[in-house]
């Protein structure tokens, strides 16, 4: 995080854009427009935990259509002097080089430590924490393959986006049903986590759950950002040494 004056730091994960119908994703553009605007005025960072595409797909020569207008919101965001930050998830699971490049936006894989003032974050999406779920783990080590990426970034980007989708679709379907199972997971993660290291939050998304849980001991605290993808618009703000999950107010 940048130092400096101490500015809220925000953070939002699960979006899923270009998943639903063309009113919903409209809906989500406006929403996320109205956020970044909040945080132009107020903050000074902001951690995207994952799954903020439904699908993506780098190309060489070519950006896949669709998320053009998210983009210009990012570029705004880093014009403004505001860091983003965006940690791949199951269905944006290989960003390549376009969003640091192009966007100025950092992108990261797996688990990140997050000092920010006196207090220890740490941040992750949240697919592939734990025992268990080896097949999901399998699945993931074979689509983020660096060689299948660039085998795959060989063909038509028609095709290429199409088979991108496809997985996208057999990720969701992959994840339980039950979303009580899934957040007993990441919660169950986070205790382990707890007894093995110091830090004052665990934050991650994946399962859609919004919660805030102390965790043993009571002082330490496991966030789940929520979903946007059922017309919430959940996000997380940490300023003044407090973590709050709010939403946009209409």
């Amino acid at each position: 995080m940048k130092s400096g004056v101490k500015r809220a730091v925000y953070f939002i994960s699960d979006i899923h854009v270009g998943l639903q119908d063309e009113k919903s994703e409209h809906l989500k553009l406006l929403n996320l427009e109205r956020l970044f605007a909040v945080i132009k005025a107020d903050g000074c960072s902001l951690y995207m935990l994952g799954d903020i595409l439904d699908y993506w797909m780098e190309f060489r020569h070519v950006i896949p259509k669709g998320f053009t207008r998210l983009f210009c919101l990012l570029s705004d965001l880093v014009q403004h002097n505001i860091e983003v930050v965006y940690v791949a998830g199951n269905h944006d699971f290989f960003l390549g080089r376009y969003f640091d490049d192009e966007l100025g936006v950092k992108t990261l894989y797996g688990m990140h430590e997050l000092p920010i003032d006196s207090y220890k974050f740490i941040i992750a999406h949240g697919d592939g924490l734990g025992k268990g779920d080896i097949g999901y783990k399998l699945f993931a080590r074979l689509i983020r393959s660096r060689f299948n990426l660039t085998l795959l970034s060989g063909f038509h980007p028609d095709m290429a986006i199409g088979f991108m989708k496809r997985l996208s679709q057999l990720s969701r379907k992959h994840k339980p049903d039950n979303r009580v199972f899934e957040t007993d997971r990441l919660l169950h993660f986070a205790e382990s986590l707890a007894a093995e290291k110091e830090f004052d939050y665990f934050l991650c998304g994946h399962n859609h759950v919004r919660s805030i849980t102390a965790l043993a001991g009571g002082q330490r605290r496991y966030v789940n950002l929520g979903t946007w993808i059922e017309g919430a618009t959940p996000y997380g703000v940490f300023k003044d040494g407090v973590f709050q999950l709010k939403e946009l107010s209409y």
